[in-house]
């Protein structure tokens, strides 16, 4: 490498993790003398932190690939993340790319550059034995002054029919709690205010023999300057009554929970191998109810799996419309190799697929707008991140994202009391105190 500062930049698909992940990343760059620019720019390096749930999420991939070559065709380019690790020979058939490294090898991605090299094939190393990946790097987020994502958890080892991610991560494993108050800390020290603890699968972090989800949440609730910690999923069948009870008393963690459902039908959950049914994930949502009645709660739900009928379906919306929840991210089911459901019967046309897709994001607004109407006129505290023309918005503690007429002297990356005051074209108002 020559004197000249090199220049890197980053993108991330997915996941919160990974964007912890990236982040990262990036901070050993800066370690070892890179500048860290943004991705829209001519860069020397571009490092592409993949996702492969959804073949939404390739095709975006190759979208980036040919963004990054366009704007500097003699750039380096870098694939690291779940897509490289599961399909490297498909990244190398359809992109002009140097480096793609698997899920063990992409925190030394530094080691494996060579600017100078005349090698013209790429280097790509993929973890051939995945479930027998170590340990779990610890990752957290910089660069938003608001908000970190704290990995706290990684690899996942429930079988979801549909699902490649323990394919791409291996088995679940947690990171040491002394570590994680300790990277806490470093978040606080930064200004940060709140924490998103996030995983694989979040709810099984397990440490040891004793140490549990709840364990954490209590150490994390004593760290000095950090004033929320939100959970960023949790499968119903990890939440507790002893997580719920401690969320209502915690000083930090959020009355905001975001429940994975996926189908509102026992004979599709079986046939995912989800490891819960109906009426566990009821009595989930009445438990969180019944001491949180303010809570935000948030549902992933997935339309069209291999032999989902209108019957089935309508299960999901009708189980859906009936519960007290905030919102839904609605996702369409999309064939992913290497999975036991792309060999199921019953396959979703693709037009039944988007026209239940658009029913149930129709009924997310109706949700998110009845949860919100109950919010009116209560006082929340809001976590402001942002101002536009004189409009700042923020995150209330459950989960609902307002706009506050700005009054002159309000600074960002500070926690408020407001009321809310209305709805406006299904924007949440408040209003300062006076």
């Amino acid at each position: 490498m020559n004197s000249r500062t090199k220049k890197v930049a980053f993108h991330t698909l997915g996941c919160k993790l990974n964007y912890a992940e990236t982040s990262t990343i990036s901070r050993q760059f800066e370690t070892a003398g890179y500048e860290k620019i943004d991705f829209s720019q001519t860069a020397d390096l571009y490092v592409i932190n993949t996702c492969s749930v959804t073949e939404n999420a390739d095709r975006e991939f190759r979208k980036i690939v040919n963004k990054a070559k366009r704007q500097s065709p003699d750039s380096k380019v870098a694939v690291i993340g779940c897509y490289a690790q599961l399909r490297p020979e498909n990244i190398v058939a359809t992109s002009k790319v140097d480096v793609v490294l698997g899920m063990k090898e992409k925190f030394n991605l530094i080691q494996h550059l060579d600017f100078d090299s005349p090698e013209e094939l790429p280097l790509v190393i993929q973890d051939t034995e995945v479930d027998e990946l170590h340990g779990c790097t610890p990752s957290y987020s910089v660069g938003d002054r608001t908000r970190s994502f704290l990995k706290i958890q990684d690899g996942c080892d429930y079988p979801c029919t549909y699902c490649t991610i323990p394919l791409a991560r291996g088995k679940s494993r947690s990171i040491d709690p002394e570590i994680l108050v300790n990277q806490a800390m470093e978040i606080a020290a930064q200004g940060v205010k709140e924490i998103v603890l996030t995983g694989v699968n979040v709810g099984d972090y397990r440490f040891g023999v004793e140490i549990t989800l709840i364990d954490l949440l209590k150490r994390l609730d004593d760290v000095e300057g950090i004033d929320r910690i939100r959970i960023s999923s949790i499968e119903p069948n990890l939440l507790t009554d002893e997580i719920i009870d401690f969320v209502s008393t915690s000083k930090s963690v959020l009355p905001h929970f975001h429940i994975p459902l996926q189908a509102g039908s026992d004979k599709i959950l079986s046939l995912m191998k989800r490891r819960y049914g109906v009426a566990l994930y009821k009595d989930r949502i009445s438990a969180v109810r019944s001491v949180l009645p303010d809570a935000g709660i948030g549902v992933d739900v997935i339309v069209g799996f291999p032999g989902e009928g209108e019957r089935e379906f309508q299960d999901t919306y009708d189980l859906l419309d009936s519960l007290d929840i905030s919102y839904l991210h609605v996702f369409t089911y999309s064939e992913r190799p290497n999975t036991e459901a792309i060999d199921l019967p019953g396959k979703v046309s693709m037009r039944d697929r988007k026209a239940r897709n658009k029913r149930l994001t129709q009924l997310s607004d109706k949700k998110n707008q009845t949860f919100a109407l109950r919010q009116l006129n209560q006082s929340k505290n809001v976590l402001l991140e942002s101002n536009h023309d004189g409009v700042l918005t923020g995150m209330t503690e459950n989960y609902l994202k307002v706009h506050i007429n700005e009054n002159g002297q309000t600074e960002l990356n500070r926690i408020v009391q407001v009321e809310l005051t209305g709805l406006q074209n299904s924007k949440i108002l408040a209003s300062l105190p006076d």
